[in-house]
């Protein structure tokens, strides 16, 4: 495989950053994962990380250099994710279930699979127009379908927000499968959550990512979406791949990542971590901040199969 990636997470502007992004290859797949918190400081984090972390050590632990079936694969996690956050919970004796949104990617063989829960998406650009894009899990969506309100009156919709699935919470994910699409030479998949998209248009997105390599797309539209959420907006992340087939060439001034030559039981990971930022308001700390990790890694591990 040969790709070049970038991924950036902001808080924009709110106290706390609760979204969290990560990316994990062997040398025949491929998983990208952005996840949106929801709840109280260290609540939303604590159900983005678990869910972050957790289907990247599914995925470390199965891809061998290849999953076995990526759509299933992704099933499975999310499921897997929404019972060890309900375990968190309940073993914190918490009277709110931390909850997040999830989208995932697998690309194997050059073919791409995708899953979402909630309002986090995935784009796919072919050249200059988006080939495929998940379907929000939200009220305003289903306004939409449902012919009540136009795609305009969506975008400021007092209720845009609201989503009616997650990971997390008290009733099982509705877990909406996607993809089994062949990648071609420079594609891009993009994976981000709602402060991202929500402050651009779609033509904004698929003029950048088709324009130009990630590395510097993504910092153009991040910078776009933060200034215009100001003062009051949504955390915001993105996570984006510029495919290239392995026989093609690549400019020398952009970064790839070859696969080629990695051993089968090789995998690497990078995922965005867990900061307190300083003492908050309500005197979060660093040593909370550890306190929390070191639980989420506890449930992990019961997890882990």
């Amino acid at each position: 495989m040969k790709f070049t990636v970038y991924q950036d997470s902001r808080k924009g502007g709110r106290k706390y950053n609760q979204d969290r992004v990560g990316y994990s290859y062997s040398r025949d797949a491929l998983l990208l994962v952005v996840a949106d918190g929801m709840g109280g400081h260290l609540h939303g984090e604590v159900a983005a990380q678990i869910t972050v972390e957790l289907i990247c050590d599914q995925f470390q632990k199965k891809a061998k250099p290849v999953l076995a079936r990526p759509a299933q694969f992704l099933t499975d996690t999310f499921n897997l994710c929404h019972d060890a956050i309900f375990s968190y919970a309940a073993n914190h004796h918490m009277v709110e279930v931390p909850r997040t949104t999830c989208v995932a990617c697998v690309v194997q063989d050059g073919i791409a699979y995708w899953a979402h829960v909630g309002d986090s998406r995935l784009y796919l650009v072919r050249g200059d127009k988006v080939v495929a894009r998940t379907r929000d899990h939200s009220k305003v969506r289903k306004m939409v379908d449902a012919g009540l309100i136009t795609p305009e009156e969506a975008r400021n919709h007092s209720e845009k927000n609201k989503i009616y699935t997650c990971l997390g919470g008290f009733y099982p994910p509705e877990i909406e499968s996607g993809g089994k699409v062949a990648l071609v030479n420079g594609d891009s998949l993009l994976l981000c959550t709602d402060g991202f998209w929500g402050e651009l248009a779609e033509h904004e997105i698929t003029h950048f990512m088709s324009s130009f390599p990630v590395l510097f797309a993504v910092p153009q539209l991040m910078d776009r979406a933060e200034i215009r959420g100001g003062k009051d907006g949504d955390n915001l992340s993105a996570l984006a791949v510029n495919w290239h087939e392995d026989e093609s060439p690549v400019s020398s001034e952009q970064d790839f990542i070859s696969t080629m030559r990695l051993d089968a039981n090789t995998i690497s990971t990078h995922i965005s971590q867990m900061k307190s930022g300083g003492k908050q308001e309500d005197e979060v700390t660093e040593d909370d901040i550890e306190k929390a990790i070191a639980e989420i890694q506890a449930a992990i591990r019961k997890y882990s199969k």
